[in-house]
């Protein structure tokens, strides 16, 4: 049986294109791993990437990308609507084949230490890899973001990292590293310029409000496209449809007079989120090179015959650093 790990990196740059392609570039080209996908939004000033492949070069692949944000990523001169304490703001291990989530924990604690020997970055763990309960959601972890985080972990112990510090790098931030299933994030974008609409919806229809079950949601001002967005993160979608959020935001917006301007996923989406969508028109129109499956399908074997050759000789990194199976 094949390993086979996800991993989506967040990185806090969506504006500047020679940036991203770069942080496309630094995990490239690693022998095991493949880049899949690369999404960027400039009102965010965020940019999410997905990597998949054998556990330990995926592993190795998401090391790079940190490294290359913080060369290129000052977060003392960033701004965006998204929540971030840092330049690698999130980088979560998702199992896909072969592996459990346990081992994605495990793998996750192994690149957490290594972030910070490399790089003096720290690291917080949350997900399934999370040291403490309330680290758990990573809404917690960033509470304050990297401004007000910056402050707290001088004067908080609470606060402090799990690897690293207690300051946070001065430019780079903190690295959240965790573990989690599939996680879909996705935006409603509203035909108007009134947040409170937005924030109203959002709060709807999020869990921690009595809203959708697995639901996570803000509302967010588009200001360069002139508009205001509902953004999700549908932490599970066997509890809660993908239709079912995307009917539920166009309802409730329909419910304050405002139109919908558009949907749209965030990287790669499972098939299975897509197949209780019946006759909903936000889900019919996803593109099969968006679907996780096919792009997986599409890379998987030659990235296992690229990994069986080089395994002729020692891998550098991660897999000299006791990162086995």
């Amino acid at each position: 049986m094949r390993n086979v790990i996800e991993c989506v990196p967040n990185f806090s740059e969506g504006r500047d294109r020679a940036r991203i392609q770069a942080l496309v570039a630094a995990m490239s080209g690693i022998p095991g791993a493949a880049v899949l996908d690369c999404h960027s939004d400039a009102d965010h000033n965020r940019c999410v990437i997905t990597l998949a492949g054998e556990p330990e070069a995926v592993a190795e692949a998401a090391l790079s990308g940190v490294g290359k944000a913080a060369e290129l990523i000052d977060l003392t001169r960033h701004a965006g609507v998204h929540p971030r304490i840092g330049a690698a703001d999130v980088v979560p291990f998702v199992p896909v084949e072969g592996w459990s989530i346990e081992q994605c924990a495990a793998l996750a604690h192994r690149v957490g230490r290594l972030i910070w020997e490399r790089y003096r970055i720290p690291v917080y763990y949350y997900g399934a890899a999370a040291l403490r309960a309330e680290r758990v959601q990573l809404e917690n972890v960033r509470r304050g973001q990297f401004e007000g985080l910056h402050e707290a972990v001088l004067g908080f112990p609470g606060r402090a990292p799990d690897v690293g510090g207690p300051s946070l790098h001065p430019t780079a931030g903190a690295v959240t590293v965790g573990a989690r299933t599939f996680l879909i994030a996705c935006n409603v974008n509203l035909q108007t310029t009134d947040l409170s609409i937005a924030r109203k919806i959002a709060s709807t229809i999020r869990f921690s409000d009595g809203g959708l079950p697995g639901v996570k949601a803000m509302g967010v001002a588009l200001a360069q496209r002139g508009i205001v967005q509902v953004s999700i993160n549908l932490t599970d979608f066997s509890q809660t449809s993908l239709a079912l959020v995307f009917d539920t935001v166009r309802r409730e917006a329909q419910r304050y007079g405002c139109a919908v301007a558009g949907n749209e996923i965030v990287g790669l989406v499972p098939s299975k989120a897509l197949e209780s969508a019946g006759g909903s028109a936000a889900l019919s129109s996803v593109p099969p090179a968006q679907i996780l499956e096919n792009r997986l399908a599409a890379v998987l074997p030659s990235l296992f015959l690229m990994e069986k050759a080089s395994n002729e000789e020692p891998f550098e990194g991660i897999r000299n650093k006791g990162m086995a199976h």
